[in-house]
């Protein structure tokens, strides 16, 4: 019995010194990791210019299809400039409409996305390297705090919002442009994962004569040809669905930069959670 205690108290000693090593050692070798990988995901949201203080780059992305063909220019976490062409089905007639040059519109996607990769970076940088985490339980709460600002991060570009056709109508979009869009017509813009999105929708006016039954449509990212609607006082129906994307490549950067962030938070919440199942208590 004596040699068993003793060698309990042996291997309760060396978990004890291993556990200390990696609250005093592994835990900031993680944290000067995760920050160096966000940083990296936090240069791809600025896009600087030639200088430091310079103007953000300025890039441009071609959208394609067979009635959609377009440019739009990303300048940061706004289109500064789009300039679309739509081939309409009816009557094949070509519509070109532009941003006004004294407008810009922000994607609150992109900006929304950033700023929670800075608020995890502020989280990770509040505890400098002379910190000593003293109990497991510090270092969960840090990495809970700081998976939960990558992981709305992350869904901020995985999960656009799911808009009504008013909310679209009534969103400021369709007022820049010059010349201004017909009035049966609605532009969307947002971010899907890495794509930028850019979706056309035609409408037609039901007549009071219409059989139709009227169901106004819900929330939805992305609306389908029969989606009806009032505005003001008329009644809408989309008619047809334009939809061109591009692939932006540095969010696909941005979110393999979170992915990988939040395999190694979950990763050192398991080395520490794998010493409690040692002792009936919790030591940390």
């Amino acid at each position: 019995m004596a040699t068993a205690m003793a060698a309990t108290a042996a291997e309760r000693a060396v978990l004890e010194e291993e556990f200390r090593w990696l609250l005093h050692d592994e835990v900031h070798a993680v944290l000067r990791q995760l920050q160096d990988i966000l940083k990296e995901a936090s240069l791809r949201f600025t896009l600087p210019g030639s200088g430091s203080e310079g103007p953000t780059k300025q890039e441009n992305f071609i959208l394609s299809s067979y009635q959609v063909k377009g440019v739009l220019t990303l300048q940061g976490d706004a289109l500064s400039q789009a300039d679309v062409n739509l081939k309409v089905p009816r009557n094949s007639q070509l519509l070109h409409f532009a941003f006004r040059e004294d407008k810009q519109w922000k994607l609150q996607q992109i900006q929304d996305a950033r700023n929670h990769v800075s608020q995890a970076i502020y989280l990770l940088t509040s505890r400098d390297e002379s910190y000593q985490f003293r109990t497991g339980a510090e270092v969960l709460k840090l990495m809970d705090a700081v998976m939960l600002q990558l992981t709305r991060a992350r869904n901020r570009l995985t999960t656009p919002a799911a808009l009504t056709l008013p909310e679209i109508a009534m969103s400021g979009l369709t007022r820049m442009f010059a010349p201004a869009l017909p009035s049966d017509l609605l532009v969307n813009v947002y971010i899907n994962l890495n794509k930028l999105c850019l979706t056309v929708y035609q409408l037609h006016t039901l007549q009071p004569s219409s059989t139709k039954n009227f169901r106004p449509a819900g929330g939805a990212v992305l609306h389908s040809p029969g989606a009806m609607f009032e505005w003001g006082p008329q009644r809408l129906e989309v008619s047809h669905v334009h939809k061109v994307e591009c692939v932006i490549p540095w969010l696909n950067d941005a979110l393999v930069f979170f992915t990988v962030s939040l395999q190694l938070c979950q990763q050192l919440k398991d080395k520490i959670s794998v010493f409690s199942s040692y002792w009936s208590y919790k030591p940390f």
